[in-house]
């Protein structure tokens, strides 16, 4: 079966992420996989790492207006005759989706990745009626709010939903570094994404300040990069909390950062899911996150980690704190954490229902490919 994946992103994320596993899951079980990534970047250089046979592609927002760009794309899609594309960004939706489209590529999928509402605009109705015909989410969250600004923008019976999914057995083999110099005096409250708005940094610290003045001897190391950080360290000096915080950067690998810390937070103000929250329980660490968004689907409140009132600071400092100085409960919630991720959120798992949603659309669709 040949399947194409498309993701013309410029950063490495959870997408990114997502796309790179399961091509690679894919091949390695025998699958003839292409990915087209942007030419150069962390999704290009890993897949031409790995062996999978890597395109460049060049997408911005505006190329579906790139008729040069869509030619080339109907021309490689009419010769290659992949028996599903998968594609990424919205603007890999307008422009390798009309491609496709046009080509005759029978089964164009898109991966939803983020719990937000797609925008009520003409072209997506167009796309999303005329072009894409199943869609793949990340959670049942994601799934919900699809059609929140349309309730007809997409059959939600033609949704599918497939959590991520962590190689245990690679995950648990890999070596690395700690990631940062412990002190033992003190427990380490980690965090790992994009500094952006969506990711909610500036609560984290409002919360490790009010830790600091109960006297609690804690410590915040968040890992990552992006465009809030300069603003995020002067923050910082400005609640005099400089002294209980530290910015990592970027680690590779996550284990790195997940076998130095104590408690895992994630204070993101929506999540499609959250992969970072997987990593964390399968090093077993509690983890610590708003109710909401697809949060509820992995965390177990008071068994795996805690939820807590939707963006309200006292109550994940309150939650954050009961961790902080109870170590016997850190484990029993580690270890819980980790048994549901062996559960429910293995690469295994995730190979096996990607499998089975691609067989059902050559099934749907009368192809000749036949699962074996």
């Amino acid at each position: 079966m040949k399947v194409w994946f498309i993701n013309s992103n410029k950063v490495w994320g959870g997408g990114e992420k997502w796309h790179f596993d399961i091509a690679y899951a894919l091949k390695t079980d025998g699958f003839e996989v292409t990915l087209m990534a942007f030419p150069g970047r962390e999704l290009y250089i890993r897949s031409e790492r790995a062996g999978i046979r890597t395109i460049p592609v060049v997408i911005s927002n505006l190329s579906f207006l790139n008729f040069f760009l869509l030619f080339r794309l109907i021309r490689l899609f009419k010769y290659e005759k992949p028996d599903a594309v998968i594609l990424n960004l919205s603007p890999d939706v307008k422009t390798a989706g009309i491609a496709a489209k046009i080509a005759g590529i029978r089964n164009i999928v898109y991966r939803r990745g983020i719990a937000l509402a797609i925008r009520n605009t003409l072209l997506n109705r167009f796309i999303f009626r005329f072009v894409i015909t199943a869609v793949i989410a990340n959670s049942e969250e994601t799934k919900r709010t699809i059609n929140g600004r349309n309730n007809k923008m997409f059959p939600t019976d033609n949704i599918s939903v497939i959590y991520n999914g962590i190689d245990l057995v690679q995950f648990d083999k890999e070596d690395f570094s700690p990631a940062f110099k412990r002190k033992e005096d003190r427990i380490y409250i980690g965090t790992a994404g994009r500094l952006e708005t969506e990711k909610n940094h500036r609560m984290l610290l409002y919360v490790l300040k009010i830790l600091k003045n109960k006297g609690l001897k804690c410590s915040l190391v968040i890992a990552g990069t992006g465009s809030l950080e300069d603003e995020l360290k002067q923050l910082a000096e400005k609640e005099d909390i400089a002294d209980v915080i530290e910015f990592t950067g970027f680690i590779e690998p996550i284990k790195a950062f997940m076998h130095c810390i104590d408690i895992f937070v994630l204070p993101s103000l929506f999540e499609g899911f959250g992969f970072v929250k997987i990593e964390a329980m399968a090093s077993s660490k509690p983890v610590v996150a708003f109710n909401s968004s697809s949060n509820p689907e992995i965390i177990i409140d008071n068994e795996t980690g805690f939820l807590v009132d939707d963006n309200n600071p006292y109550d994940l400092a309150g939650k954050i704190q009961l961790l902080v100085e109870n170590e016997a409960l850190r484990e029993k919630m580690g270890e819980k954490g980790r048994i549901r991720v062996e559960e429910l959120f293995t690469m295994k798992q995730a190979l096996s229902n990607i499998k089975e949603f691609l067989f059902g659309l050559n099934k749907k669709n009368n192809n000749s490919y036949v699962a074996t």
